[in-house]
């Protein structure tokens, strides 16, 4: 008789107390990779809580691992990887869901998230996200929520759109709607970022770690996300394309996030 696959391995989960889960996956909802560097600032240095089975998980061919040559020889070799770790944010203690969205087995991965939520006495589900919008980048970026329940979000953000929304859906609100069919609490923050930046957009993961600290009640800590988020701002961060009438060069459109600006979104 062959044994069952499992696709969820729980590796260290003690001393948990009525965590709180932050989720966010790369690619379908993750406009500027905000969300996904908001979660990892969380999750920074964070022990392995539980582990997938990624073979199971991805088409390599389509997210190949990264294969680093130092001086013509191949030396190391990353592959892609859902992972949970563990975190805190002032006295509370915090799961971090985060990887690339997978390519196969949703249903089955839905199941483990819900058992792996379950298990771990996990008392609110938290999705960050970030989507393409026509918003400028010369104002603070809006922040659209969803939630399970009337009066879950915080921060002053509130559910929308109105009406009904079709939208092809993405994994993570997969897990979200799941995980709050199965009786947890669960929220979503997603940042609308200008449809025209083609990079990594700072401001972004700035406001949703703002609010995912306004949610918490205790700020994410700002030393370490100022840092991390200027440092990584350089060479990630692309112009947009240019319009067909450029403006003057005093007035050109000029990536805001320096790290004073990074510093000062964070007060």
């Amino acid at each position: 008789m062959l044994r069952a696959m499992v696709l969820m391995q729980i590796e260290n989960a003690d001393g948990l107390v009525a965590p709180v889960l932050i989720a966010t996956l790369d690619g379908w909802v993750d406009a500027g990779s905000a969300a996904t560097r908001a979660a990892a600032l969380v999750a920074a240095n964070g022990t392995r809580v539980a582990t997938f089975d990624d073979d199971r998980l991805y088409d390599y061919r389509a997210r190949r691992p990264t294969l680093e040559i130092v001086d013509g020889r191949p030396a190391t070799l990353t592959w892609p990887e859902l992972v949970v770790r563990r975190s805190r944010i002032g006295e509370r203690d915090v799961l971090v869901l985060t990887g690339p969205e997978p390519d196969f087995h949703w249903r089955e991965l839905t199941r483990a998230a819900v058992e792996l939520a379950h298990r771990l006495d996990v008392a609110e589900w938290i999705s960050l996200g970030a989507i393409p919008a026509a918003v400028p980048h010369t104002r603070g970026v809006p922040i659209m929520g969803t939630e399970s329940a009337p009066g879950l979000l915080r921060a002053d953000v509130t559910p929308g759109p109105d009406g009904v929304l079709r939208v092809p859906a993405a994994a993570i609100s997969i897990l979200d709607h799941a995980v709050a069919r199965s009786g947890i609490p669960a929220v979503g923050y997603f940042a609308q970022v200008p449809h025209y930046v083609t990079g990594a957009y700072v401001p972004a993961a700035v406001e949703l770690l703002r609010v995912l600290g306004r949610h918490l009640g205790h700020d994410v800590p700002r030393a370490r996300s100022e840092r991390s988020l200027a440092r990584s701002s350089p060479g990630s961060m692309q112009r947009p394309l240019p319009t067909r009438e450029p403006a003057p060069t005093s007035n050109a459109w000029r990536p805001p996030w320096t790290r004073h600006a990074v510093r000062q979104a964070m007060t």
